[in-house]
Parts: C-alpha cells; structure tokens; sequence
C-alpha cells in the first residue's frame, strides 16, 4: 500500500479540507471535538499567525487516512504544536482506523521530515488518542510527562449515576432536581437556526455570572465569541454539540454548550444568570443532569468533565484521568528537546512550591 504525504500551509487550503477532514473524522474512533475541521478551523481564524500553519496529510489516493493539524511556534523553542491552543481541552492527530498500522507509520515518517529544525510537542493528548500511536513509532528522542488533569464519569444517565453516590448525597441531589422542577425551569435545545443567538447569551450570562470574580479572561474576548459562533453551528449539525437553553418565567437565564464525540461527552462552557442561585436551584446539578441525556444512549464512553480539578466535581465520584504530553525530537534536535524538558521541570518545581506556600498560609497574605 503506497500513501502519500502532503503538507498544507495555506490558510485556504484548510478551510477547502472541510469533506475530506469529516470523513476522517468520522473514521477516527479516539478523536474529541477538539480536532473537528468545524473546531480547528475557526480557531485558526481567530487564533492564528500568518504562516505558520502545518498540516500534515496522508492520502491513500485521493482519500485522507491521516493528519496532524499544527502549527509552527518560535517559544520557548522551536517546535510544532497541535492547533486548538488553551481553548481546547484534548489535542491529538487523526488516524483512519480501517488503516491504523499502516497509517500512523506514514504519518510518523512525515512527521520527521517536517520536524527537521523544529521539536514536535504534543500537548492535552487523552490516554488512547492517536498521538500515543505516533509516539511508540518514533525512531528519535522521546519524552512523555503528565499534562492536564481531567474528571471523568460513566456515561450513564442520571439516574444510574446517582446510583454511583453514598445513598444521602443521592437524597440530596434528587431533592436538588425536584427544586428545580418546582421552580419551573424548563430546557430547550436549541436547533441549527438558534444556535447563534443562543451562545451569545450563553457568553452574556458567563460574564454576568463571574462579575467580581476571577474569570478565564479569555472567554469575555470578542475573538472567542467569533470562534464559538463561527464552529459550534456546523458541529450541532453535524452532531459533535448541543446548546441547551434553560428558561425561567419564559426568560433564557441559563446556557449550556455540550461536546460530543463517539468516546465522549464534555460540558465545555455554560452562562448562568445569578437569579437562579438566589432561587436556591442548584446550577451544577441542572447542567450534569442535562449533560447526561447524551449519554445515556450506550453510545459513549466517558461524560467528562473536561480539565480542572475544581472541588463540586468531585461531588460525582469521578475518575482522575492525566492527559499526556508528547515530546519528540530527532537526533539532531535532541538539544531543544532537553531545553523543553527543563522548562516542563522548573514549571513543575514552580507549582508545587506554590503549593507548599499556599498551604503554609500564603495564600492569604
């Protein structure tokens, strides 16, 4: 079997990907939202840098069986890293699972190519995804170490995941769905034609819901609302998301955008009016419940919770789940690859001693 590879660097060219990237998509069993052509490419729009692009194809004639979206960064080395940036919680490549050996040997050899001056490092890549393939494959220098820490639970509806819960919490947490009942909040899907105005809102409400309070500054910035508006409408179409609306004296006062994948489900962002803690409705327990009618099919995995080690989601029960990061180099490259590798440990060093002060009181100093 003979494949060819390709690298594309032109933004257009990307955006002419969008069939042939969805059948590989679909083809691809470990892939997350993260790496739709909906996702990837509206990020670049909004998150880009002229000429840096690099994507890594591999045709087996005319149909794509691989591709590595990257990009080209100069710090704090140089290196090829996955598109989607700190907006996307999973970073991976995509291998056609009909040709999995075959694939990820072509793809790994185009991957050393391209990497001749650079360091490939692979960040947020969920235990199973496509870039551990690539890794055992590769003939050069290797580093692996522990990214981000993820939450995740059964894909099960709520019922059976209250089972998963000491019998009091579940009483409490029944309670909770029946408040919300008597309240009257009601939830909508929102179709393909309602799906803009209703991340608009969702974006609202997260800026009211955090106001005086420390937020994810980047959530508030016109270019991340031009990224969700511009990929969430294909992916609901397409059904890798679903925004749900939740209303309230026939007011939307809650938000909610939900990933999904064959693999799994994932709540990445909701906005919240402050009027329904003051009505005493439990917002976590309203979103957990809405989020696990998509996955109480059979059809998923996981029902993530997605990166953050926050105290409320631990309420769940949920498995701790390390992303990985990939660092690969070639023999030549081998320096960068030890610079980065002192960089992931004084970062390291700098967390946990920020740990013992916080604990030591620091924290409130």
């Amino acid at each position: 079997m003979t494949y060819t590879t390709q690298l594309i660097t032109a933004e257009g060219d990307f955006s002419r990907l969008a069939p042939d990237w969805a059948r590989l998509y679909g083809r691809c069993a470990t892939a997350t939202p993260f790496q739709s052509h909906a996702w990837l490419h509206s990020w670049w729009l909004s998150y880009g840098s002229p000429g840096r692009l690099r994507l890594l194809l591999v045709r087996d004639g005319a149909e794509l069986v691989a591709a590595a979206p990257l990009m080209r960064v100069r710090r704090p080395v140089p290196a090829l890293v996955p598109l989607g940036g700190a907006i996307s919680d999973y970073g991976d490549v995509l291998v056609d699972d009909e040709r999995r050996d075959t694939a990820v040997d072509a793809l790994t050899e185009g991957l050393a190519v391209v990497a001749r001056t650079a360091l490939i490092d692979f960040r947020e890549v969920r235990p199973g995804g496509a870039a551990e393939r690539v890794y055992d494959r590769w003939r050069g220098p290797r580093r692996r170490f522990g990214d981000s820490l993820c939450l995740e639970l059964p894909a099960l509806p709520m019922d059976q995941l209250l089972a998963r819960l000491p019998a009091a919490k579940a009483q409490r947490v029944r309670a909770k769905l029946r408040k919300l009942t008597a309240l009257g909040v009601e939830r909508r899907v929102a179709g393909p034609d309602d799906v803009d105005r209703a991340l608009r809102r969702m974006l609202e409400l997260h800026r009211l819901q955090w106001q005086q309070r420390k937020v994810t500054t980047e959530h508030l910035r016109p270019r991340f609302c031009d990224h969700l508006v511009r990929s969430v409408g294909p992916m609901v179409r397409s059904g890798d998301a679903v925004v749900t609306e939740f209303r309230l004296d026939g007011e939307v006062v809650a938000v909610d955008l939900t990933l999904l994948s064959r693999e799994l489900a994932g709540g990445y962002l909701y906005g919240a009016h402050p009027r329904l803690r003051e009505r005493k409705a439990d917002v976590a327990v309203m979103l957990l419940d809405a989020c696990a009618e998509h996955t109480g099919t059979g059809t998923r995995g996981a029902l993530s919770l997605l990166r953050g080690n926050e105290p409320y989601k631990h309420h769940w029960r949920p498995e701790p789940v390390v992303n990985q990061r990939l660092l690969l180099a070639r023999r030549h490259t081998a320096p960068l690859l030890a610079a980065a590798v002192c960089d992931v440990a004084a970062r390291s060093r700098g967390k946990e001693l920020v740990r013992v002060w916080r604990e030591r009181g620091g924290g409130g100093a």
